[in-house]
């Protein structure tokens, strides 16, 4: 696998979210609107991708790996926890309203099974610049896929998508246009699972199409 491959398997091949189905509950919890979904996206950047690079540069010292690797998983567990605690830290100081919105879901960002399992399965056997590109693309493949969950449900459920602060895009003249209201069950719970499902569906359904295509075409040219 070469670097641009390592680096665009987190958006479709491995998306954490639509693909390996990992960190499913804070990350619908969060969804309500975009500027939430952007916020916990730059949380877990910060975290994911330098704790892919601390554990790999750990794990790449044949002595610290030789002392860590019983162990392992309490050490990844402290790296990550450490990174959190900052971007909790910052949020509090910097994002107040934010941090507020997000609340418990920010310290759980620890056990977050997308930041493990990216330390276990990734960065604990690979190069430093080869985790850290895992890293990058994972989260940003994870961030695409909350804020494409939240555009989703804030539209329906509120007619409107808050970016960040006061910078809100008011869509509710397409309701009026349609004489409908916007229903506000998708920013309820059960909402954010409905939502989840359409999409999942709907990206499940491109695939098959596409495995479709590609399978017909082996056929004719065999």
């Amino acid at each position: 696998m070469n670097k641009k491959e390592n680096f665009l398997k987190g958006f479709i091949k491995e998306n954490p979210l639509f693909v390996s189905l990992l960190g499913m509950c804070p990350s619908l919890a969060v969804t309500t609107s975009l500027e939430n979904a952007i916020g916990m996206t730059m949380g877990v950047f910060f975290v994911l991708v330098l704790s892919n690079l601390i554990i790999s540069l750990i794990m790449s010292n044949p002595k610290l790996a030789v002392l860590v690797k019983p162990v392992r998983i309490p050490v990844y567990i402290v790296v990550i926890a450490t990174l959190v605690t900052i971007v909790e830290m910052v949020m509090h100081a910097f994002v107040i309203d934010l941090y507020r919105a997000l609340g418990v879901f920010i310290p759980l960002i620890v056990v977050n099974c997308i930041i493990l399992g990216r330390a276990e399965a990734f960065a604990s056997s690979n190069k430093p610049v080869d985790s850290l590109i895992d890293g990058v693309g994972m989260a940003l493949g994870y961030g695409a896929a909350i804020m494409l969950i939240s555009i989703f449900r804030e539209f329906l459920g509120k007619g409107t998508l808050t970016i960040w602060g006061d910078l809100q895009l008011n869509l509710t003249f397409i309701f009026n246009f349609l004489k409908i209201e916007p229903i506000a069950m998708f920013i309820q719970p059960v909402g954010a699972f409905l939502a989840f499902g359409l999409i999942l569906a709907g990206i499940t359904a491109i695939a098959n199409n596409h495995k479709n295509k590609l399978a017909k075409e082996v056929t004719n040219n065999g």
